[in-house]
């Protein structure tokens, strides 16, 4: 008999965590347009923009997160995927409302993404020198092994999390509380970030 899908994510462990991976690669490969203007006031327009990324963050994975036990962790990477989707996009309107979506780097992409849950690993990305943000560009090698680090580090959290998904309705509500809270943070990072001068240094690799 065929194993169903849920059998087969959970005895095979690696194919989650070479998803992951695999997203979290693709996130720091591409930076999606926005419709954003460069607002009068950008701080307040950044604030309302995190605001609503934050509430669709946590509807999509509290409705996601509802089937309990194996269906739940089917859902796993359809969440992830479409929660980084909404913070990488949030990220882009806050460097839009700013008007700086040109220092919107990979480099920054992956910063205001990662910063709060792996600061180790993207503190070299971004350095405060000042009243400015020195944004360091990093060689292609450089910037896998962080990506690399960043999957890994991210598939042990959809592990540790993944045991609130057999709790109904608790589990579903902790889920969507966790990714309004990410995502408030991403929000948070690149809010900070855009809201001062960017220099964008010459290439380098990061250690």
């Amino acid at each position: 008999m065929q194993m169903s899908e849920e059998r087969q994510l959970a005895t095979r462990p690696e194919e989650p965590a070479s998803r992951i991976a695999t997203l979290v690669a693709d996130l720091a490969a591409s930076i999606p347009d926005s419709r954003e203007l460069a607002a009068v006031h950008p701080d307040e327009r950044a604030k309302a923009l995190v605001q609503s990324a934050a509430l669709r963050s946590a509807a999509i994975s509290g409705a996601l997160a509802l089937p309990p036990g194996p269906l739940g962790i089917v859902t796993i990477i359809p969440d992830l995927k479409m929660i980084w989707g909404i913070q990488q996009q949030l990220v882009a309107d806050i460097a839009s409302c700013f008007g700086k979506r040109s220092a919107l780097t990979q480099e920054v992409m992956v910063y205001c993404l990662f910063r709060h849950g792996a600061a180790l690993l993207v503190r070299d990305l971004a350095v405060r020198v000042g009243e400015r943000m020195l944004i360091r560009r990093v060689a292609l090698r450089s910037m896998q092994k962080i990506l690399q680090s960043i999957g890994i580090r991210a598939t042990q959290k959809a592990i540790a999390s993944s045991v609130s998904r057999y709790v109904p309705i608790l589990g579903a509500m902790g889920v969507g509380g966790y990714s309004y809270y990410d995502t408030s943070k991403v929000g948070a990072t690149a809010l900070e970030l855009f809201s001062k001068e960017i220099e964008i240094a010459p290439e380098e690799g990061v250690q």
